[in-house]
């Protein structure tokens, strides 16, 4: 199948795009390329998430289904109790409902969006 497009970036709604972006730069240990009150973004070299400000912005409800969830991010990470640690310490919140078990953690970003923690599959 030929690709229509190459995916080359995400963009998130957010309350406040430099305090959002400056989260995810800590968590994935990326480059600012800007940070603007309106907008910010982050990357690696290869892939980049940008931050836009929403006035009024809500929120998803996790895991109310109908609250309007705008994205999931899963991030592989070495080991799930030091990577939780880290991202409580950088402003995630974890909460009650926890649909993977031990297999993987869900958290809420600083603007209260899911994500989650998997274990990086070995070998």
């Amino acid at each position: 199948m030929t690709a229509i497009g190459d995916l080359i970036m995400v963009n998130l709604d957010s309350p406040d795009p430099q305090t959002h972006a400056e989260f995810y730069r800590r968590v994935l240990g990326w480059e600012t390329t800007s940070s603007e009150d309106e907008y910010a973004m982050i990357s690696n070299g290869t892939n980049s998430i940008g931050f836009g400000r929403v006035e009024a912005y809500q929120p998803p409800q996790w895991p109310d289904e109908s609250s309007g969830k705008r994205y999931h991010l899963d991030l592989y990470v070495d080991d799930l109790d030091k990577a939780e640690e880290s991202c409580l310490a950088l402003g995630a919140v974890k909460p009650d409902f926890q649909p993977g078990g031990q297999r993987w953690r869900v958290l809420l970003d600083p603007a209260g969006h899911p994500f989650c923690i998997c274990p990086r599959p070995q070998g």
